[in-house]
């Protein structure tokens, strides 16, 4: 068993090395020997979990969002929103997060498309806004895909523009003021006067890992 624990703390320690390697200079900039000054650990241990550096990117874009823990909420487009601010809030000060949005972003020398987690954060939107729909809280026009995939794809254009404009350091403003434009067009009069869409939201949403809730993109 704790020989076990070892090795799950190894890879832990490799991931989050990685993640800070790949954060800092691309996935094709990025060095395996980079990786082991940062980690401290033997090539030997880091290729026993992860045979090459793409699997070593894939490992981070799956990590990203594991330690995230959301709180439900009754209304589906809360959730929405939540989830939203709960990534503008983390992403400045977690490298494992910001990693898998460069690799995820990146078209470099490998191709990540089947395991990109933007597709999956907008298969999660997607199924929130359909949730949402049925529940009476979206107006008869919406489409689910379309919502998902425009709030995704704006979501990544702001933190960009954020991360040239202030580190991202004004990240949560910028995308609630996102939801101030978006929700109009997407929510019922009743239920767009219950949504909370403050830059603050996303501390609020995130729970501790031992709380419970449910991952990010789940």
């Amino acid at each position: 068993m704790a020989q076990q624990e070892r090795a799950i703390r190894t890879r832990q320690v490799i991931l989050q090395g990685a993640a800070e390697v790949f954060d800092e200079f691309g996935y094709d900039a990025a060095s395996i020997k980079q990786i082991l000054a940062r980690v401290q650990v033997t090539k030997g241990a880091l290729y026993f979990h992860f045979p090459s550096k793409e699997a070593l990117a894939r490992g981070v874009m799956q990590e990203q969002t594991l330690h995230l823990r959301l709180a439900q909420n009754a209304s589906k487009l809360q959730q929405l929103v939540d989830v939203t601010m709960a990534v503008a809030h983390a992403l400045p000060g977690d490298a494992m997060l910001r990693a898998g949005v460069r690799l995820a972003l990146e078209r470099g020398s490998v191709d990540f498309t089947d395991s990109n987690p933007l597709l999956a954060w907008a298969d999660v939107c997607g199924g929130l806004v359909e949730e949402a729909k049925a529940q009476g809280e979206t107006l008869p026009q919406v489409d689910a895909k379309e919502t998902a995939e425009l709030v995704v794809g704006c979501f990544n254009g702001i933190q960009s523009f954020s991360q040239v404009v202030s580190g991202m350091a004004d990240l949560e403003r910028r995308i609630s003021i996102l939801w101030q434009h978006l929700l109009p067009c997407v929510a019922t009069p009743s239920t767009l006067a219950r949504l909370d869409t403050a830059p603050g939201r996303g501390a609020r949403a995130l729970l501790p890992p031992e709380d419970g809730g449910s991952e990010l993109f789940q």
